[in-house]
């Protein structure tokens, strides 16, 4: 059995520790070979599948892919506060996910408090309101 077949058995029977160790030694990312690439994006949900958020935190220091793997495990797992705290610090793509939340939730008076206090010039934030609040979309 190759390491790839490995890795999706461990996978399978939630064997986090080895499926990251096997794809993670086969992982590049922004690699010219595209398999390469793909297992990067691999071990970035397995990482979150396997509930590693200080690891995926420390990646997302320096790895867009990891950035955004851990703002949507945030989101899913309903950690709101840590997405702020994310959004506060500068974390654009943080920002947008907890106003998609917040506004997907109806609650976009939230929202929009949201983008004022962590990105106020922040045009693409302030769409997301603006496309939630419109009469076109269904919600006020």
């Amino acid at each position: 059995m190759d390491w790839f077949e490995q890795a999706r058995v461990a996978e399978q029977l939630r064997d986090w520790d080895a499926a990251i160790a096997l794809v993670s030694a086969h992982a590049e990312c922004y690699s010219t070979d595209h398999y390469m690439h793909d297992n990067h994006l691999w071990h970035m949900d397995l990482l979150a599948r396997a509930e590693r958020f200080s690891e995926l935190t420390e990646l997302a220091l320096t790895d867009v892919h990891a950035r955004r793997r851990l703002n949507r495990s945030l989101r899913d797992q309903g950690m709101e506060a840590v997405l702020r705290s994310r959004a506060k610090d500068g974390d654009r793509d943080a920002l947008y996910v907890l106003v998609r939340l917040l506004c997907e939730t109806n609650r976009a008076q939230e929202a929009h408090r949201a983008v004022q206090d962590c990105g106020p010039e922040d045009q693409y934030a302030h769409q997301i309101v603006a496309r939630f609040r419109s009469p076109s979309s269904g919600t006020q």
